[in-house]
């Protein structure tokens, strides 16, 4: 079978996902779950179809930007699907622009894709009654820019609220600065006019109810706000009472700067739940043996890129296709550290050097630029740090640890005995690590 360079150069970008609507079918589609520890989407879906399926639950699930969080929340949703949920998936970076961003905005967007999903599957229900309710506000506030000209640019014709345009920007400043002191009677209105209807709508159709999955949030700038805050403790940790109080079952992806803040403890406490975390797929385990199960599948995350119509088996049977030596893709695989946007990172740039097969020496050249990359930032406390890491695998709460956890310089894995933390790989190679700074 002839690989085809310039499909795999496409498909090996980590800029770029491959992997939208349907998953599953997705001839790109490696299932991690064997490796990944817990269960998680078995945990998020218990919990709303076995622990509370008749009350609504509000879950957090946090991870690394490119290791697989959207496609689990894609599972989650087809799993839900076929135990009777209705399911409405809303991706907030369509709508919201995520470095300035207010609880209205989020709530509202909630109450579009709710309002979008029911009128695709015809239903009698509308969001009408909370759509004019929001234009009489505008239009009360704004009556000198236009009249009914305003309900139709900010919500559309049909009392939705319309995508963030340049022409709507000041319009949306000014609605946000009277709206937001009035959230709690929004939100009321969404669940009272949307919401409990919804719920009561589908269930006459012989649904078991309506769950939301917001994903995109855990992309929030972690900018300082006016008063302080940093935007994500500002909306999770301040505000996290009300957007908890949406009537239906609520998955919200949450950043991971904040899992990984001292804000974690009152998080908790304001959901009522602690954030799951998707961690990396395992190249070690936690004694330090390598994990063939976690390995084998990382192989297929890069051969299935090259052949992707090509069984499993036959995939293997290609490596030198790809790389000189199946050793050089198994160095490539641990040196990821199971982290999928830095495996395809490395094969992306080894392929801006020379075409496949790939050698060795090509390999270990990026491997040896990218620690040079990550090692700059790094001061002699924290390799101090580092080194604590590798030899006990835990990380405490002081902050010196969770900046290193939130700059990817430490990995999260999960086993039967539950969390813990391992070096980059990459950093590991590091003679500043190996030795010590005064021996570099």
């Amino acid at each position: 079978m002839k690989l085809d360079l310039r499909r795999f150069y496409k498909a090996c970008n980590p800029s770029q996902s491959l992997l939208q609507k349907n998953d599953a079918e997705n001839p790109y589609y490696i299932d991690f779950s064997p490796v990944r520890g817990r269960q998680l989407v078995e945990e998020l879906k218990r919990t709303i179809t076995h622990v509370s399926p008749d009350k609504p639950t509000c879950q957090l699930f946090a991870a690394p930007a490119g290791s697989g969080k959207s496609i689990e929340l894609t599972r989650l949703r087809a799993e839900l699907e076929e135990l009777g949920f209705h399911v409405v998936y809303c991706k907030a970076t369509r709508y919201l622009n995520l470095g300035d961003v207010d609880l209205s905005e989020i709530l509202l967007m909630v109450a579009r894709q709710v309002s979008e999903s029911l009128n695709k599957i015809k239903s009698d229900l509308q969001a009408g009654e909370m759509g004019a309710l929001l234009k009489n506000q505008t239009e009360q506030l704004l009556p000198h820019a236009g009249g009914s000209g305003i309900g139709h640019s900010l919500f559309g014709g049909s009392g939705k609220i319309a995508p963030r345009t340049k022409d709507t920007l000041e319009l949306l400043w000014r609605l946000r600065m009277y709206l937001e002191p009035r959230t709690n009677s929004i939100l009321k209105s969404i669940n009272q006019e949307l919401l409990e209807l919804a719920a009561m709508e589908l269930k006459r159709r012989g649904k078991k109810g309506l769950v939301t999955i917001v994903d995109d949030l855990d992309r929030l700038e972690n900018r300082r706000l006016p008063n302080g805050r940093l935007q994500p403790e500002y909306l999770f940790v301040d505000r996290g009472d009300q957007l908890r109080k949406l009537n239906c079952h609520v998955v919200y992806t949450v950043p991971l700067t904040l899992v990984y803040s001292n804000e974690l403890g009152k998080l908790t406490g304001k959901f009522g739940v602690e954030p799951q975390v998707l961690p990396m797929v395992p190249v070690r385990r936690r004694d330090g043996t390598h994990c063939e199960e976690g390995m084998a599948l990382l192989r297929q995350v890069v051969l299935v890129r090259a052949f992707p119509e090509a069984s499993p088996e036959l995939r293997l049977s290609l490596i030198t296709e790809v790389f000189d030596s199946p050793e050089t893709l198994d160095r490539l695989c641990r040196i990821s550290g199971g982290y999928v946007r830095y495996l395809l990172g490395l094969i992306y740039r080894c392929l801006q050097k020379e075409n496949p097969p790939i050698p060795r020496q090509c390999l270990e050249t990026v491997i040896r630029e990218r620690c040079h990359e990550l090692a700059r930032a790094i001061d002699d406390n924290q390799w101090e740090l580092l080194r604590q890491i590798a030899a006990d695998k835990t990380v405490s709460n002081e902050t010196e640890y969770q900046i290193l956890l939130r700059n990817m310089r430490v990995f999260e894995y999960r086993d039967e005995r539950g969390r813990w933390f391992d070096v980059n790989p990459i950093l590991a190679e590091s003679q500043k690590f190996k030795t010590g700074p005064c021996h570099s």
